[in-house]
């Protein structure tokens, strides 16, 4: 796949994630995003060997957006340390079928991850391991047939986006796992890991970023980008 890169520099590099894209390897055997990032920056900066390049967050495979990697392992030490100490911010796009009341709203619940189902539990209460999670959200668009939602996470748990907007009777669009009434076509889904925010791990200088939105006039279409 082409490569589409948000951000380069000698520390980090950030791309734009396309749904269906490895993250990194798994046991499906598919090639990871990593290693196209690898191969890249291998032919462009002519580097013999191995090339370093930590993974420093993760991102579901359904899902599109900003996927950030360090270059370096200082970059990937500090990078760890911001997200560990919940200064980078992350804002996503999520387009669900039924309008979440209130409109705008912060969610708070217990969760925890089923390493069988490969599926979230969520709760209003405590529950076995569960952990706490929190989001803010809102609705910033409207069609139709679909409402689009600007969610903040506060907290990195397992599919927790997705969980907790199905656990208010709002699915996003195309997550049979979490109560989507149907596939999208590409086996995706229309979440999207829109701006990131932070301090450079080396500058020093803020960073922000934001991630175009996938080329689908159907349905990401519908709203102004």
């Amino acid at each position: 796949m082409a490569l589409n890169i948000l951000f380069e520099d000698n520390h980090l590099i950030i791309v734009n994630k396309p749904c269906g894209a490895l993250a990194q390897g798994d046991k499906s055997g598919d090639a990871p995003l990593a290693e196209e990032v690898k191969a890249y920056i291998k032919e462009k900066y002519q580097k013999p060997g191995d090339v370093f390049l930590g993974i420093v967050h993760r991102l579901d495979r359904p899902v599109s957006g900003i996927l950030i990697f360090a270059r370096t392992s200082k970059a990937l030490e500090r990078m760890n340390a911001l997200f560990r100490d919940k200064q980078v911010q992350k804002t996503y796009w999520a387009v669900v079928y039924k309008t979440p009341a209130p409109e705008a709203a912060t969610l708070e619940h217990y969760i925890a991850k089923d390493a069988v189902k490969l599926k979230a539990s969520v709760s209003s209460k405590a529950f076995g391991d569960a952990k706490a999670c929190s989001l803010n959200y809102k609705v910033i668009g409207r069609s139709e047939r679909y409402t689009l939602l600007e969610v903040e996470p506060h907290t990195g748990r397992y599919h927790q986006i997705r969980a907790q907007l199905s656990h208010i009777g709002s699915p996003i669009k195309g997550d049979i796992k979490y109560g989507s009434p149907r596939t999208n076509e590409n086996g995706g889904i229309h979440l999207h890991a829109r701006k990131v925010r932070f301090q450079h791990p080396v500058r020093q200088e803020i960073i922000e970023i934001t991630a175009p939105l996938p080329e689908d006039d159907a349905v990401w279409g519908l709203f102004e980008q």
